[in-house]
């Protein structure tokens, strides 16, 4: 009896241990399940928030706090471009749209480029400084602000320079090559087609035509005169108006700032520090993203592809 008590009390804990086992088993299952699940859900987390900072998709930056906002016009003006209206805008509505904003530095380094770019800029420049009348706007230039770039900047309240800025060259400008001449040398006829007898305008490889040529002067023309507008409206009385300053010559920041040009010299952090009162600055550049990128080179593509590209760079600011 004794020695089936013994093999019954065996058994029963062979089982519990088993069942012990098993049961232990189940949760380090449970547990590793679990874990894997947190997990791959930290890791997904972590994949969107890198997504949707690629997209651009958490909105322009912002700052409760008292600050002088900057948003920089660097490189060329052009449509899809360095600097272009689409994101110029979006900029400047974060800058307005941030309630610690007390003013907004325009720092240049341009040499110009569209005179629709360019205009369109300004024209919303003027616009927002209508409906923010005490959130000042002004411009500083670095090393260059010429042509489309001092189109833009007149629509500043102030311009501020080194003395050793490069101001100016408000003038607009229509180059190109002719090749009929290399064309005679080497024997290559060009054989041209068009419907609409002035289709063919400015063809580089065809002679020039005296009524194409003067088309496109007077074109120009109306455009120098659109620009000159634009900046007697806003320098006003501080321009000293010359025969010269609109020829599209440019001038050192010192000697602009004699011409009316420009008011004063001064840096970036100057202005924010002295003029506007605000020492810390917030850049609300609009920085291009990923799928930015990836869809101007698709566009470009696109265009080129089609001959759009060689039209769309025509009329210049420079």
């Amino acid at each position: 009896m004794a020695e089936q008590d013994s093999f019954k009390d065996n058994n029963v804990w062979q089982q519990q241990t088993i069942e012990k086992l098993a049961l232990s088993g189940l949760k380090e299952q449970k547990t590793a399940r679990r874990w894997g699940i947190f997990f791959k859900i930290l890791t997904f987390g972590y994949l969107f928030l890198l997504l949707f900072m690629l997209m651009g998709w958490f909105g322009g930056k912002s700052s409760s706090r008292p600050h002088t906002a900057l948003i920089e016009i660097n490189g060329v003006i052009e449509a899809g471009g360095e600097v272009n209206a689409d994101s110029f805008i979006s900029s400047l509505n974060d800058a307005y749209e941030s309630s610690g904003t007390k003013g907004i530095i325009l720092r240049f380094n341009t040499p110009g480029g569209s005179p629709v770019q360019a205009g369109i800029i300004n024209d919303e420049i003027r616009r927002q400084k209508k409906l923010h009348p005490k959130i000042p706007v002004y411009g500083v230039v670095e090393d260059i602000c010429a042509s489309g770039g001092y189109y833009i900047a007149v629509a500043t309240d102030k311009i501020y320079v080194d003395k050793g800025s490069i101001v100016g060259s408000i003038g607009v400008l229509m180059d190109g090559y002719g090749f009929t001449e290399v064309m005679k040398k080497v024997g290559v006829e060009r054989r041209l087609m068009t419907a609409g007898e002035n289709k063919g305008m400015l063809d580089p490889f065809s002679p020039v035509n005296p009524k194409h040529q003067a088309l496109a002067q007077a074109m120009l023309n109306e455009v120098h005169e659109q620009f000159k507008a634009v900046v007697r409206q806003g320098r006003g009385s501080r321009l000293k108006e010359t025969p010269e300053v609109f020829s599209g010559l440019f001038w050192s920041g010192e000697q602009s700032i004699k011409l009316g040009l420009a008011d004063a010299l001064g840096s970036a952090d100057y202005v924010a520090r002295e003029v506007i009162k605000q020492e810390e600055i917030v850049d609300y550049t609009y920085q291009e993203t990923v799928v930015d990128r990836f869809a101007k080179r698709l566009g470009a593509s696109m265009a080129k592809s089609i001959g759009l590209d060689a039209m769309t760079k025509g009329m210049q600011l420079r």
